[in-house]
């Protein structure tokens, strides 16, 4: 058995150095003393934020060790895993800001150091190359580049008919697959992820409609003409591949979604719900305070609509005010169906939508449960003889933070950044990590073929 030519003289190495935030990282260390234990940290500045991860491998016999196949002995995670070396990151800092990237243009840079930890190695052969205590720790660094805008993708603000949104278009001849990109009650315009659908082939317009220049600061009475006139302008402007865009949003941006779809379904061409709702709610945590939790979220001809929280006889409390649950059991989302009118009024329709469905939930989802609502829906299609597509990814360890791949998945318990109220997401940091960057794989794919397949539909 032969060991490296240079032990204790690290070398490590990641493919690729510079790629998409969507592409796995291969992260491998060779040269090191065989059998001795190797520790890795990853550092990241996001935006104000440092965020760090820290990990300690045992290398094999032959000096080498590769981040994918061994896992850590010790640190921020224990499982074989090159990106844990992201996902794993924790902020070491505390000026506040989100872990989502606030410019799609700046490169997400990464210092990985590695150094062997002094005095390790094979105890049963000679300690030729261990490194003794005391001495210098062989080291050695690199920088990973993780990119959102890839090149060739144009990025253009969108401010017309009172539109607020950000506009990717991927590189090459169209037309391009698209789709309609909204946050959830956080509000903004969400460009990381169109910014990395684009880099994929789908052209994608991030669509604010709160917490957006010139946009109300609350979600509450938000007018679902505003969604109809983004809809008529992706097709009519934008010639999106089969006529017409996709829809998708995550959390009150996933209850849009179905609800958009409801509503509109000639003129939606598919609908991808992240942790979505079955039931329209009243504005909870994002309300505008004038009219609290339990006030309309959306309105349609200027008449607000029905919603599972307006005078629910089943439901006496509510979380979002930081007050503790009546007992550790109770659960709102349940009390609320116990007034079956109101919740057969406030039901989201989706049965009136032919078009293709995808639903992302977890089943460790603690903010609202999603798997719950995403099985509400397609239960509902079946029954009323749905014939396009079902697609439901529901992750066992994932919570309510599905996001886009490869960003730390760490921060569980969170405030809420408009009411400022206290909650937690759920599931675990890997669960949520491997979610997000499956999700993100499948959906794409979903994308490509729904407006594919309804292209071949219309050419026969």
């Amino acid at each position: 058995m032969s060991g490296p030519a240079n032990p204790g003289v690290l070398r490590i190495e990641a493919e690729p150095r510079t790629g998409l935030l969507s592409q796995r990282r291969r992260i491998t260390v060779d040269s090191a003393v065989p059998g001795s234990l190797v520790t890795l940290r990853a550092e990241t500045r996001r935006g104000a934020e440092l965020w760090a991860a820290q990990a300690t491998y045992l290398v094999d016999a032959a000096g080498r060790l590769d981040l994918d196949t061994s896992a850590p002995v010790s640190g921020d995670y224990r499982v074989a895993d090159a990106m844990g070396l992201f996902w794993a990151q924790r902020r070491q800092t505390n000026a506040g800001g989100s872990v989502e990237p606030s410019d799609v243009s700046a490169p997400i840079r990464t210092r990985i150091t590695a150094h062997a930890e002094p005095g390790t190695g094979l105890l049963d052969v000679p300690a030729a190359g261990v490194l003794r205590a005391g001495a210098q720790p062989a080291s050695a660094e690199l920088v990973i580049e993780q990119l959102l805008l890839a090149d060739g993708v144009q990025r253009a603000e969108i401010r017309r008919d009172g539109l607020v949104g950000t506009l990717f278009t991927p590189t090459g001849e169209g037309p391009h697959p698209t789709i309609i990109v909204m946050n959830g009650s956080g509000g903004g315009i969400n460009e990381a992820r169109a910014a990395l659908y684009a880099a994929h082939g789908i052209q994608a317009l991030a669509l604010g409609y709160f917490k957006a220049p010139g946009l109300p600061d609350y979600i509450s009475r938000t007018p679902l003409e505003y969604f109809e006139r983004a809809i008529d302008f992706v097709t009519t402007e934008l010639d999106p591949l089969g006529g017409a865009p996709l829809v998708s949003g995550q959390s009150r941006g996933g209850e849009l979604t179905l609800l958009l779809a409801s509503l509109f379904p000639e003129r939606i061409l598919g609908a991808v719900a992240f942790v979505p709702a079955a039931f329209v709610f009243g504005a909870q945590g994002a309300a505008d305070p004038a009219e609290g939790w339990n006030g309309p979220t959306w309105t349609l001809g200027g008449a607000p609509l029905e919603h599972l929280w307006h005078n629910n006889s089943g439901v006496d409390w509510q979380p979002w005010n930081d007050d503790p649950a009546p007992t550790r059991h109770a659960d709102v989302y349940v009390d609320g169906l116990h007034d079956r009118e109101l919740a057969r009024a406030s039901r989201i329709p989706i049965e009136r939508f032919t078009g293709p469905v995808a639903c992302v939930s977890g089943l460790d989802d603690r903010a609202w449960p999603s798997s719950f609502a995403s099985r509400i829906v397609f239960d509902t299609l079946a029954r009323h003889g749905h014939t396009a597509e079902r697609l439901h990814l529901d992750y066992v360890d994932a919570g309510h933070g599905i996001a886009i791949p490869h960003l730390p998945s760490t921060e569980i318990e969170r405030m809420h950044p408009v009411s400022g109220v206290h909650y937690s997401n759920g599931g675990t940091p890997r669960g949520n990590a491997e979610a997000s960057a499956d999700s993100f794989a499948q959906v794409c794919a979903f994308v490509h073929r729904t407006a594919s397949r309804h292209t071949s539909n219309h050419q026969r």
